[in-house]
């Protein structure tokens, strides 16, 4: 019998796939626990139009992602920390704080999760910072850091 799965089941497949099963197998376990549906026309048609629309939704995410990563990538941001003498930082600025000032300053929101630091910068000078945008677009914004 030939399934259409609506959920995850481990070593059967991802929701969405259509696959084969035994009949005792649909009837007993994956349909009384709505973990799939029947293989009809209406199913497998159904299963076409969420497909489509998916896909749509993904490709619009990924134009929107490009966009904002051409946006940022023409952005220089401009953070202010405490320093002493001979350049040395008190503290550092972390992708946190970056997120709030490019909020500020830009008006862009930007979750800090994204924004890939291996470290905190602990020096003044200007910084690329990789912005992870959507698996597909990773863009390069400039932070300028200066004395306060």
């Amino acid at each position: 019998m030939q399934v259409i799965l609506l959920q995850d089941v481990k070593a059967l497949g991802k929701k969405g796939e259509l696959v084969n099963v035994s009949d005792g197998y649909a009837r007993n376990f994956i349909l009384p626990k709505k973990l799939g549906l029947e293989a009809n026309a209406k199913n497998l048609n159904d299963l076409k139009l969420q497909k489509a629309a998916e896909d749509k939704r993904q490709k619009e995410l990924l134009e929107e992602a490009q966009a904002l990563g051409k946006n940022l990538e023409t952005k220089t941001l401009e953070v202010k920390i405490k320093a002493g003498e001979g350049g040395r930082t008190f503290g550092s600025i972390s992708s946190k704080e970056i997120a709030a000032a490019l909020k500020a300053q830009c008006g862009i929101d930007i979750d800090k999760k994204k924004l890939h630091l291996p470290e905190p910068v602990k020096t003044i000078g200007t910084h690329t910072v990789p912005v992870k945008l959507h698996p597909q677009v990773t863009a390069e914004l400039k932070v300028k850091v200066s004395e306060q």
